[in-house]
């Protein structure tokens, strides 16, 4: 199953395990089961730690396996085949299953040990999807850590009748002793947060009584990560409170232009961006969702606050605002209504799920073009919806697509609803030079419209465009004094993670400058 080299990988890694593990495999006689067999084989050829034993009599899935310590049961299974981006979440569960300490703080694994209850968590993935493995990762870690919480990663190619009667549309799907739990990325805080929620609230006690910042940056994206880095190496108090670090790099797959970094995938460049941030003495506090901002706060009104959503607030003598923004929405009926049930924006993520389908993508910028062709080698059909009279995209982009057969291109259209019973059956549009309304019948719809910026909680309080954006300067500072922004969420144009990243460090060298010239400074 793997060739030499991974073989070669596979075994240094496992040389980190200190304490036996022994893989049961659920089996029968397909092919898929097979393939399974063959990949545990290299996996015990792999480590004398490792033992595998196969089961052809069970009730659980096949193929599946399990992975646990001696005398246990309760370690992470996977059913079906974890390769492509699951390959990394098998190593994981076997470095941890084998004694190899996960890189958690202590308090987490303690919240994750002390929960009361019995978890039974399933996970369907796609090999293909680069949000599944944060997710996977989380639960299995979970189930090794606490021997009343089971987790299953399910891949749904192999297990396509699942899939389909349950009606997963979208991947990662989560579902919590049998019913819906989550859709889409969620880190391990995200889940111990919704399953835990006394957590939440001893979190928000906690935050509420940390002394004031000198430099408090909201939003962890590469923006915020940057800024973080160049205020701490000031030696200055820095904090950061990010509602997902990482932000909209998470959910990008590929990253080519980042210089001096030939190529990555997102989730791998923002695990770098957050390790380079705990590098320096900086108090990250993440899934922090910022509610308000208050200037002249505090006893001297020499503060600027921030109040978080979940009731506890942050103050700073200087904030450094880098919450990004978001996917933009259609507003039309039936885009929420059928969000993951065949209303996806992640091509990358969920095309799989339509293969042979019909889908549409909306948007003929580069992002729309990329995903129609993207999604053109999958599904069975594309039709990609323009508002416009013509095409956006690079020229290049449009050549390729023009010579794809199975894409239709229709332009100078509105979207009008996205229809369907219990999943999406079709998308109705207006033709914009003669007004008729027209049907399309499909199984899927992309959205690939653009992003707006995550400035709600500041109306009223810092001058934003037209557009929703935060007005900076060429230092960065907004309209309020010792306020400062930088990245997607602020005027400065072209969005790109290497602008944001400048315009993050450019920010917190302002901040910098500001405190030193401001009478706080001497208090």
């Amino acid at each position: 199953m793997l060739d030499d080299a991974t073989k070669a990988q596979l075994k240094s890694y496992l040389e980190r395990a200190t304490q036996p593990i022994e893989i049961v495999a659920s089996l029968d006689e397909s092919e898929a089961s097979g393939e399974v067999l063959s990949l545990l084989k290299d996996v015990a050829g792999a480590s004398p730690l490792v033992k595998l034993t196969e089961s052809r009599d069970d009730n659980h899935r096949k193929p599946s396996f399990s992975i646990n310590r001696p005398s246990e049961n309760h370690g992470p299974r996977f059913a079906g085949l974890p390769m492509g981006h699951e390959f990394t979440s098998l190593i994981l569960a076997l470095l941890q299953v084998g004694g190899y300490p996960p890189k958690v703080e202590q308090a987490v694994l303690e919240q994750i040990r002390a929960l009361d209850g019995d978890f039974d968590f399933e996970v369907y993935v796609s090999l293909t999807c680069h949000n599944c493995p944060d997710v996977v990762q989380a639960l299995n870690l979970m189930a090794v850590q606490n021997p009343r919480i089971k987790t299953t990663m399910i891949e749904g190619g192999t297990f396509q009748d699942e899939v389909k009667e349950r009606e997963i549309m979208g991947v990662p799907t989560v579902f919590l002793n049998g019913t819906m739990f989550g859709n889409g990325r969620m880190s391990l805080e995200e889940i111990l947060a919704k399953i835990d929620t006394s957590g939440v609230e001893r979190e928000a006690k906690i935050i509420d009584k940390k002394e004031a910042f000198d430099v408090l940056i909201v939003g962890g994206g590469p923006a915020g990560a940057a800024a973080a880095v160049y205020a701490a190496r000031k030696g200055i108090r820095t904090g950061v409170a990010s509602e997902r670090f990482g932000g909209q790099v998470l959910d990008t797959m590929g990253i080519e232009n980042f210089i001096s970094i030939k190529e990555t995938e997102g989730p791998k460049f923002a695990h770098a961006l957050e390790e380079h941030v705990r590098n320096y003495d900086v108090d990250i506090m993440n899934l922090q969702r910022a509610k308000a901002l208050i200037p002249n706060s505090g006893p001297d009104k020499n503060l600027i606050e921030v109040q978080l959503e979940n009731g506890a607030s942050l103050k700073s003598k200087s904030i450094v605002i880098s919450t990004g923004a978001r996917w933009r929405n259609i507003n039309v009926p039936g885009e929420h209504e059928f969000k993951n049930k065949g209303v996806a924006y992640c091509p990358h993520c969920d095309g799989p799920l339509f293969k042979g389908k019909r889908v549409a993508v909306i948007g003929g910028g580069n992002s729309g073009v990329e995903a129609a062709i993207d999604l053109a080698g999958i599904v069975g059909h594309v039709t990609l919806i323009e508002f416009d009279t013509a095409l956006r995209a690079d020229a290049v982009l449009q050549r390729k697509l023009n010579s794809l057969a199975n894409v239709t291109v229709i332009t100078n259209a509105q979207t009008t609803e996205i229809t369907g019973d219990q999943k999406v059956n079709g998308l109705v549009y207006k033709d914009r030079a003669g007004g008729e309304l027209k049907t399309v019948a499909l199984e899927g719809v992309f959205i690939q419209i653009g992003l707006v910026p995550n400035t709600d909680w500041l109306k009223g309080t810092v001058e934003l465009s037209k557009h929703g954006e935060i007005i900076v300067d060429a230092k960065g500072q907004t309209s309020v004094p010792g306020v400062f922004a930088a990245g997607d969420v602020t005027t400065v144009p072209f969005k790109q993670i290497i602008i944001a990243a400048g315009e993050g460090a450019k920010a917190a060298l302002s901040a910098f400058d500001y405190l030193i010239r401001s009478p706080i400074a001497a208090q």
